[in-house]
């Protein structure tokens, strides 16, 4: 699959999951959402195997002029897709430090834009508070909730004590 790169400012969202930053990904879910908290690091990366990852950083390539690609991960989302009816947005976040510059707004943009996620019939998300946000893409309540089902076999991951 075709790498995809955006770049904006300080900043830069691409697929190449050879970027993501895994310590990254499963510390913030693992520690900060209200989603996914205890998830082990073998499940973040057998999510992240199964869906097509946008890592979203902030360049450093000041600090490090002779590195390719040097930069920090600021920001994650994932999505779950056949690439031809249906996508599941999930794990969306930004770290704390860099909210509030339109940084969660953007990586929707470059989602929803993305070229093989172009004509499916239906998106799907689960948000608490993000409701705002995900609106002014589209988003909107169940049409229809009476049709929808799920199965949860467990709500929360359970402590690692180790």
């Amino acid at each position: 699959m075709k790498i995809h790169e955006v770049l904006k400012k300080d900043f830069i969202i691409s697929t190449d999951r050879h970027k993501l930053d895994i310590e990254c990904i499963q510390n913030y879910l693992s520690k900060e959402s209200y989603w996914a908290k205890n998830i082990p690091v073998e499940i973040v990366k057998k999510s992240i195997d199964g869906s097509l990852c946008f890592g979203l950083y902030v360049k450093d390539s000041l600090k490090n002029p002779q590195k390719l690609f040097s930069a920090k991960q600021i920001g994650f989302a994932r999505v779950i897709t056949d690439r031809a009816t249906f996508a599941y947005l999930a794990d969306v976040f930004i770290i704390e430090a860099f909210r509030g510059q339109g940084l969660a707004k953007w990586l929707l943009e470059v989602i929803m834009q993305y070229p093989d996620l172009q004509g499916l019939r239906r998106w799907l998300l689960a948000t608490q508070d993000a409701h705002g946000l995900y609106s002014k893409f589209g988003f909107l309540p169940l049409d229809k909730p009476e049709r929808m089902m799920g199965f949860k076999s467990f709500d929360n991951y359970p402590e690692n004590n180790s």
